[in-house]
């Protein structure tokens, strides 16, 4: 694809390879260049008051440019992205100016190391961008269809979206990955408007998506809501469904930072060192992030635009790899970018993109609220913060329904929502029945991880420490 501006003719956009290529020749007088190149396909549906409101599709793009400069001290890097279409090599010439002057702005990096080496040929690196479109709701639309033909008013947003990257480096690194991520939330609310119930659940193509199901279990939530009931805040024996499990297990990951840990910031570090093989739970469970967990895939090397604890930009196309962040019940490994696992003697570890919780029981939550004598069941948290980093500590709020459970039958609905304040590690110290994995969509913080299997688990004694008006 040719970049030269011809009278009177649109300019043509430089493929992503192309993108690569000449960036890398503009900085060839650097220590080391490396430029990610992004390119994004997204889809959308929306409905509200059972009625389609907004279906449409959009691309968008941008480029990445690492700089690594020799300076005074060691090697510094410099990161500028920009999202124009580009068109001609001057802008990626100007993104390698910038590139390079924010690298001498910030002098010496402590995260420098020698830039991952290729370790042999991607054979999709030629390919072009991978793209979504609206067929890829067909069946879900279906079912959609039905579901808003239905006696409850249904609110609710779908969306996919199929990002590709390129990854290039000045040592040859010539590195590809697709990565689809969609999901689907689905609010049922009674014809009053009285009433109002969530289901969510993430997904790569849709085709495992069962909209028609979904909406029943709300109609189900919504039933219960028929009789309100109120409950003082208090600790009560809990029903967690995996959504908001996830909610909760995601913010542990995120804690599994080594550096934090080993300088004594971060709730895995103890009176004698880093809590790592402290046994949390006789019970055999194990959470890990697993590139290639079926369904659940991420790619396969290091993507990084920024450097930060656990995350280093002279990282970029090392690969991944499983990480047993709990291995049956004991803490297992913590986040090391390459110079943190040089620093502190231990194996590097990169960040996983997605999380998956397994050793439970082949148990529904249905099942486990019939073996409930007396609780609460939740549906899904939100507005989740940090309390306490050295315990872990969050607080945030129940949504979307809390339901009493009373002789293995759910008997009402809280006529509120309640203020949390628990930690996940004793979410995982305390449980005491852990039911089937389900892939789910954690309704916090779905706009920044997505791909999630959790089961629902029951904590006695979860701590509602007051009570939040408002359903």
């Amino acid at each position: 694809m040719t970049s030269t501006r011809r009278s009177g003719a649109p300019a043509s956009v430089l493929a992503p390879q192309e993108v690569v290529e000449r960036t890398l020749a503009a900085g060839s007088h650097l220590h080391g260049c490396a430029v990610l190149v992004h390119e994004t396909s997204e889809a959308v549906l929306r409905w509200a008051n059972s009625t389609m409101t907004t279906n449409g599709h959009t691309t968008s793009g941008r480029v990445t440019v690492i700089a690594f400069v020799v300076v005074e001290g060691g090697t510094a890097a410099g990161v500028v992205s920009s999202s124009a279409a580009v068109t001609h090599v001057g802008q990626l010439e100007d993104l390698v100016r910038a590139a390079e002057a924010a690298a001498r702005d910030a002098g010496p990096a402590r995260d420098a190391m020698p830039l991952v080496e290729p370790d042999g040929d991607d054979p999709g690196w030629g390919d072009p961008g991978a793209e979504t479109s609206i067929g890829v709701f067909g069946s879900f639309a279906e079912g959609l269809s039905e579901v808003l033909a239905g006696p409850h008013r249904q609110y609710g947003f779908a969306s996919h979206e199929i990002t590709t990257v390129w990854l290039g480096s000045s040592t040859g690194v010539r590195r590809r990955w697709v990565q689809p991520t969609g999901s689907v939330e689905l609010n049922a609310k009674t014809p009053d408007l009285a009433g109002s119930a969530w289901t969510g659940v993430s997904t790569a193509d849709f085709r495992d998506v069962d909209v028609v199901a979904l909406a029943a279990e709300a109609a189900r939530r919504l039933e219960w809501g028929k009789r309100r009931v109120s409950l003082p805040a208090g600790r009560y024996e809990t029903l967690l469904p995996p959504s908001a499990v996830s909610d909760l297990l995601i913010y542990l990951a995120w804690s599994m930072e080594g550096r934090p840990a080993q300088e004594g910031r971060s709730a895995l570090a103890g009176p004698d060192g880093l809590r790592v093989g402290e046994r949390l739970t006789d019970l055999p469970l194990t959470m890990a992030s697993d590139p290639a967990a079926p369904g659940l895939e991420y790619g396969p090397f290091v993507t990084a635009t920024r450097s930060g604890e656990g995350v280093s930009v002279f990282d970029n196309g090392a690969p991944t790899r499983r990480a047993e962040w709990v291995d049956r019940g004991v803490l297992g490994e913590l986040v090391y970018s390459r110079a943190e696992a040089a620093e502190f003697g231990t194996t590097f570890t990169p960040s996983g993109h997605n999380l998956v919780l397994t050793g439970g029981s082949q148990a529904s939550i249905s099942d486990m609220v019939a073996r409930t004598e007396r609780g609460v069941l939740l549906t899904c948290l939100w507005y989740i913060r940090e309390v306490d980093p050295t315990t872990l500590l969050l607080t945030g709020l129940t949504r979307d329904g809390v339901y009493l459970v009373e002789g293995g039958e759910v008997v009402g609905e809280v006529d509120h929502n309640f203020r949390f304040n628990y930690s996940p590690l004793d979410v995982l110290r305390r449980t005491t029945e852990v039911g089937a994995t389900e892939q789910t969509l954690p309704r916090e913080w779905k706009d920044w991880f997505t791909r999630v299997a959790m089961p629902p688990v029951r904590v006695p004694e979860f701590n509602m420490s007051s009570v939040s008006l408002g359903r």
